[in-house]
């Protein structure tokens, strides 16, 4: 319009936010989401939250049993989670600032490694109570539990694609663990990687078009990223230390690997300054910075 507000005309495009789609991505998954992640930085294994610069720590459970694994639900609405405050680790689910505490699953083996489908509408998770690790779904009160797969090879960490039509998991049904994918409802397996080394901890991201994961491939645990075809490997951290994942021993390991919600960064967790800390890179592996610095041990993301 003119200086004196004469001749007014319409200069903007409405078209974006006409659009629900857009409107919904553009606003649902913030790039200042927090981190989730747990600790053992109070004493025992607990869930926190934080800014993705570090900051803003926020304790969420205070339990005298190990509270692990967590989760984000698609909304950030609530947490699902590993815990063995009932006596072996069960999934439980809370709301995201800590209240409405509710146990999903009750099997005397151990179930662990809860992933959300992205509707929300199912969890994904590591079970043995078949015997070996599987990996189950079961809808998001806990009810519907359906066995994915049946191997006498351990079949562990399942995490969904973004449009919810596939599961990846690390395996070791071929010899060495592996990363594969399979339909949602268990069928149409294929193997991504086959390395004689470990590959583990697969995160898909956001867009789907990628996978992140940490191998030993070159040595030591460091984290790659290649195309959801398995093609395409990059490395992106070149550290001495181990990224990504620490096997502490057999049956000690810890695992941390998650992208932001806009698929342009991915924190993990890394031994490289001494103890297992937090640390967030672009997604091709520039500007790795330090998150935490406490003398627990920070792991199991989710971002």
């Amino acid at each position: 319009m003119n200086a004196d507000g004469s001749n007014e005309r319409r200069v903007t495009v409405d078209t974006f936010f006409n659009n629900s789609d857009n409107f919904n991505n553009c606003w649902l998954k913030p790039v200042s989401t927090p981190i989730l992640f747990a600790s053992n930085r109070d004493g025992n294994w607990e869930l926190y939250t934080m800014q993705p610069d570090g900051t803003g720590v926020t304790r969420l459970t205070n339990h005298p049993a190990t509270d692990t694994a967590p989760a984000w639900s698609p909304d950030r609405s609530q947490i699902a989670f590993t815990s063995n405050r009932d006596g072996n680790f069960e999934i439980y689910t809370m709301n995201a600032d800590g209240s409405n505490l509710a146990r999903l699953t009750t099997h005397p083996a151990s179930d662990g490694a809860p992933a959300w489908s992205p509707d929300g509408a199912k969890i994904a998770f590591t079970s043995e109570r078949d015997g070996s690790k599987d990996i189950y779904t079961m809808n998001a009160d806990g009810s519907g539990v359906t066995r994915l797969t049946a191997n006498p090879a351990d079949d562990a960490l399942p995490q969904w694609s973004p449009d919810g039509s596939q599961i990846v998991f690390s395996s070791m049904r071929d010899g060495s663990k592996d990363i594969y994918t399979m339909h949602a409802d268990g069928s149409g397996l294929t193997r991504l990687t086959t390395n004689a080394a470990p590959d583990v901890v697969p995160v898909w991201s956001p867009d789907g078009t990628q996978i992140a994961f940490a191998s030993s491939r070159d040595g030591n645990y460091e984290v790659y990223v290649m195309n959801a075809d398995g093609s395409g490997v990059t490395r992106l951290t070149t550290d001495a230390a181990e990224d990504g994942f620490y096997a502490v021993s057999a049956s000690e390991a810890y695992y941390g690997l998650s992208w932001s919600p806009d698929g342009t960064q991915l924190v993990f967790i890394s031994r490289r300054d001494g103890n297992l800390e937090l640390y967030k890179m672009n997604a091709d592996g520039t500007a790795q910075t330090r998150l935490t610095n406490t003398s627990g041990l920070e792991a199991f993301t989710d971002w």
